[in-house]
């Protein structure tokens, strides 16, 4: 039996009333939700919907009949087709008010838990070339807009860029990114020009052969500078490659290479090789020090990192007697940020790798008082553990976006911890947890922390404390 082929709508004139947590316009039509991308509240648009549910839709703009007065220009010319930064068409101050109202829903609406203060969202200090990391993708299938459509010119199909939203096969060709600073667009389009003129083989991800992968990037606030440039092969192409961008930017701190031969861009279970510099650069948040390696995780923007741990060390309000307890611990950059005012420091991280850095990390900074932990959470932390290491008077943690497990809730409900800080970049599944807390928890106060401007992330800390 075939299947049944979903007739899509056309809307001749939605209204734009709100903003939904993935960023989407909302709109209302009888008793259905229609969510239309890259819209803002204000906007009247013609539109054609491109997915179909029994209470909701999704569609597109065909066109924007009338702007909403707070509609302004975005800055970047592959806004349309990247998807990297949604929200540049919404003002600044007006994206941190739905951020905000983000947070809010998903703690009053969806989890219905009562807060007690919530304290300012912090804005960005700096709303372009803000991030230390990105990484980009060699391909042969290149996404073209209209426009280059319409040229008839011959097309090159290599790209060296970013996945198009929803195509994972298709890569925009980036030219400039105000992600990162200028020295990437540097890198970026220098190692692109070199692999053209060479004619080296761009990676095709639907039959999974080339040369070229991925080219990462990480910039410290230090001034130091990481790149990896990821193959799937090792051939006679590579070593004049790496000496080409060492030649050329020899500001690089750390150069390496990693050999992918797998069907996935995963490469955290491959092993980097440093062409030249070191193996690691040095990052800085307040007065500690971090080494970062090629597969290290750490905060993707270094200033206002900073302040979202100083907004978790004002929480915590440590007294210097606490044993603090860091849950998904990384590479211990928030435990080691806390560490001055605690006695002891117990943090459980599953990454082998990761506990390794944390514990140079610790030495880096002549941190004695902290004990680093590898396990997977939901297993490591029972009440044996806990007999060990010692009872947390306070608990940190700070979980992937689909928080944490129902069996850990209920470790932390049995152990009784005193005060919980709670630091998510997913306010929804964040107010989930919390409020399988409820019985024994209340949230004292709340501030969110704005990482990624243009975009729809938001980071929010909650301090919950014994009823």
């Amino acid at each position: 039996m075939g299947h049944r082929k979903i007739r899509h709508k056309v809307y001749e004139e939605l209204e734009i009333t709100g903003l939904s947590s993935e960023g989407l316009g909302i709109a209302r039509v009888d008793e259905k939700v229609v969510f239309v991308e890259q819209c803002i509240p204000g906007d009247v648009v013609r539109a054609r919907t491109f997915q179909r549910r029994k209470s909701f839709e999704k569609a597109r703009i065909l066109e924007l009949t009338k702007p909403s007065i707070d509609r302004q220009a975005h800055f970047c010319k592959h806004f349309e087709s990247c998807g990297g930064c949604k929200w540049q068409y919404l003002p600044y101050e007006k994206q941190i008010t739905f951020k905000d109202q983000i947070v809010s829903d998903a703690f009053a609406r969806l989890a219905k838990v009562e807060v007690g203060a919530r304290l300012p969202i912090l804005p960005a200090l700096e709303t372009e070339f803000y991030r230390n990391k990105l990484e980009y993708t060699f391909s042969t299938n290149r996404w073209f807009t209209k426009e280059e459509i319409a040229t008839g010119e011959d097309l090159d199909f290599r790209a060296l860029g970013f996945h198009v939203p929803g195509q994972h096969t298709k890569v925009v060709d980036i030219e400039k990114c105000y992600l990162q600073n200028e020295f990437s667009n540097k890198l970026r389009n220098a190692v692109r020009e070199y692999a053209l003129e060479k004619d080296l083989v761009f990676y095709n991800i639907k039959i999974r052969e080339g040369f070229l992968r991925n080219l990462v990037v990480r910039t410290a606030s230090t001034g130091e500078i990481l790149v990896i440039l990821i193959v799937n092969e090792d051939n006679d192409e590579l070593l004049p490659l790496m000496a080409f961008i060492k030649e050329k930017f020899p500001e690089i701190t750390s150069l390496n290479y990693i050999i992918n031969p797998k069907l996935n861009d995963t490469y955290f279970d491959q092993t980097p090789i440093c062409y030249s510099g070191k193996s690691f650069i040095i990052e800085k948040l307040g007065k500690f020090s971090f080494k970062v390696r090629p597969k290290s995780f750490f905060q993707t923007n270094t200033s206002q990192g900073e302040r979202l741990y100083d907004v978790i060390k004002n929480f915590a309000a440590l007294q210097g007697t606490e044993t603090l307890y860091d849950l998904y611990a990384g590479v211990g950059s928030i435990g080691l940020y806390l560490s001055d005012n605690c006695n002891k420091l117990v943090g459980i991280e599953q990454i082998d790798q990761a506990v390794e850095d944390a514990k140079e990390n610790a030495k880096l900074n002549a941190v004695e008082n902290a004990d680093f932990h590898v396990g997977d959470v939901r297993l490591l932390l029972n009440a044996d553990f806990l007999a060990k290491n010692g009872q947390p008077d306070i608990l940190v943690t700070d979980p992937p976006r689909g928080g944490m497990h129902p069996e850990i809730l209920q470790t932390i409900l049995e152990a009784r911890v005193p005060k919980i800080v709670y630091v998510s970049c997913n306010p929804s599944t964040q107010a989930r947890d919390i409020a399988a807390l409820d019985e024994l928890y209340k949230v004292v106060k709340m501030q969110a922390v704005d990482m990624f401007p243009h975009t729809v992330h938001i980071e929010n800390v909650a301090l919950l404390e014994l009823k």
